[in-house]
């Protein structure tokens, strides 16, 4: 049969792409959109010069098994030019259990690293200066105890904590929309965060105590703007909390980051990076009052789209990696890190980390698109795609206004449901053909996919985890640990800033599954929205 040809052209977000654009396709009041790389609204960037002056850091999401198999991959992508360092952990240290508990069994060290005091991330940061390397941690409901755990491994460095430079992801709203690894209902998690926020401001100044992530939204099958608009709708719940709690919008919005995903639409994701800056812009100054031009400027971390890569000729992942990147710099990113080719596999080998930072360094190095800010600026089609963007994902934090909030879009299943439909309808779109996936539905080759070589787990290390967590506990001062941990649920259910009693625990060698334990008496733990 053939096929009829194509009519209708349309973005990932299914906004309508026309044949050709000319200059009448650009907003009304485009010169002031636009404005100046550095000046608000921030469309062009948020340094003036952007690349010529910095590149962006280049940095390599890693993490499993024991602190000291993370330590060696660390120290070797450091070596290979890595600028920052980016923290996976487990599952159990997501969910505030310790390896020997009994929900722990079988995911020790799986995709991620195991953490649990302060001996682990002594040895996990082993040899490492981190007063001169940035770090950044995807991790949430747990997140104060892993910053405690960072600050006090960094003190006995030497290192004072107004010299540290990071982030801890700590969203957790995002967690109950997309991903699932939560552990306190949004009450309590919102309670913790802002006491992070506070603290963080005043202890250690250069630490981003937040990364508002779409990264996960997206994963989930949202489209681009979708991810736009519940980020910033997460983004609006959190400061709205800490404005609540008596926190000045200029006292905290310049230590907030954001995390984006890199997706296959090339110039949507260019777009929808732009409209980020443009609409993190407007709100800071005209729904919060923010002054301070610092406050107004949406930096953010990328990664490419994990989600897009494939099982099938796996190979294929190093161009889509490779285009989805170039997209991040081209849209002006802060932040980057490039998946591996075999991450649809297993978690990556040496080799594969290697090549996915040699990606990053090859656009840095050899295709000249940082020598000039923002250098699609102007084009018809990508100005007007990112007006089209912008004025959906405002479509969208309306209507969440009209239902409630962000919580109680929430708690009622509607920013889970919006995702859930775009998913089934990319799922039926790639089914059926109309969207393809190379080597998937199309450009098939059954039988001639290289053997790939996969990276293989330690079969002892569990037991190694719960061995030494034990040993840890025993030797310590029982006294001194279960006061800190019985200051810390007084606080918790009072006002005490519960960071500065975390930060106490982990220094009297509470382990993270106990610290975890005593806010879970207080706050309880989120039960999942089940109404699909």
């Amino acid at each position: 049969m053939k096929k009829e040809p194509k009519t209708h052209f349309v973005t990932r977000s299914g906004i309508t792409v026309k044949e050709t654009y000319q200059a009448t396709d650009l907003p009304e009041n485009f010169k002031e959109q636009l404005g100046q790389p550095a000046e608000f609204p921030f469309t062009r960037g948020v340094q003036k010069n952007m690349y010529r002056g910095r590149l962006w850091t280049m940095r390599q999401y890693a993490g499993f098994g024991t602190a000291e198999e993370s330590n060696q991959r660390y120290q070797y992508l450091l070596s290979q030019g890595t600028m920052g360092l980016s923290v996976a952990f487990d599952l159990p240290t997501q969910l505030g259990y310790d390896p020997d508990h009994a929900r722990s069994k079988g995911e020790v060290g799986k995709v991620g690293v195991s953490i649990s005091n302060m001996e682990d991330m002594r040895t996990l940061f082993k040899g490492i200066p981190l007063g001169k390397v940035s770090t950044s941690m995807t991790i949430n409901a747990t997140a104060p105890i892993l910053l405690s755990l960072y600050v006090a491994a960094a003190e006995e460095q030497g290192v004072k904590r107004d010299e540290l430079r990071g982030t801890v992801q700590n969203d957790v709203l995002k967690e109950y929309i997309a991903r699932g690894n939560y552990i306190y209902p949004p009450k309590g998690a919102l309670r913790i965060i802002t006491d992070m926020f506070d603290w963080c401001s005043k202890n250690t100044p250069k630490w981003n105590p937040i990364s508002i992530s779409g990264y996960h939204i997206r994963e989930a099958g949202s489209t681009a703007v979708q991810e736009l608009a519940f980020t910033f709708a997460d983004a609006i719940a959190y400061v709205e909390a800490a404005t609540k709690a008596g926190l000045d919008i200029d006292a905290f919005a310049g230590q907030l980051s954001f995390f984006f995903n890199v997706h296959n639409d090339f110039f949507e994701e260019i777009a929808k990076f732009r409209a980020a800056r443009r609409i993190w812009a407007k709100l800071v100054r005209d729904r919060f009052g923010s002054k301070d031009p610092r406050s107004q400027m949406l930096r953010f971390h990328s990664q490419t789209a994990g989600s897009t890569l494939t099982a099938q000729q796996p190979e294929n992942n190093v161009v889509r990696v490779a285009i989805q990147a170039m997209a991040s710099v081209l849209g002006g990113t802060q932040s980057l890190h490039t998946n591996s080719m075999d991450e649809a596999l297993a978690l990556p080998t040496e080799a594969s980390a290697r090549l996915a930072l040699r990606t990053q360094q090859v656009i840095a190095s050899e295709t000249n698109v940082t020598q000039t800010v923002d250098p699609l600026a102007g084009s018809f089609f990508i100005e007007n795609l990112t007006a089209e963007i912008e004025a959906g994902t405002w479509k969208y934090l309306e209507e969440i206004e009209r239902r409630g909030g962000t919580v109680q879009c929430i708690e009622n299943g509607f920013i889970q449901s919006e995702i859930l439909n775009s998913a089934y309808s990319d799922q039926r779109k790639i089914d059926s053909g109309e969207l393809q996936i190379v080597g998937v539905n199309c450009y098939q080759d059954a039988g001639t996919d290289k053997k790939v070589e996969l990276m293989k787990m330690s079969p002892g290390l569990e037991a190694q985890a719960v061995e030494r967590v034990r040993a840890y506990r025993a030797k310590r001062s029982d006294g001194a640990a279960k006061d800190a941990l019985r200051a810390l649920q007084d606080g918790a259910k009072g006002n005490a800033n519960l960071m500065g009693l975390i930060y106490n625990s982990v220094k009297s060698e509470c382990t993270l599954g106990e610290i975890a334990d005593e806010l879970r008496k207080v706050y309880g733990e989120y039960q999942e929205y089940s109404g699909f």
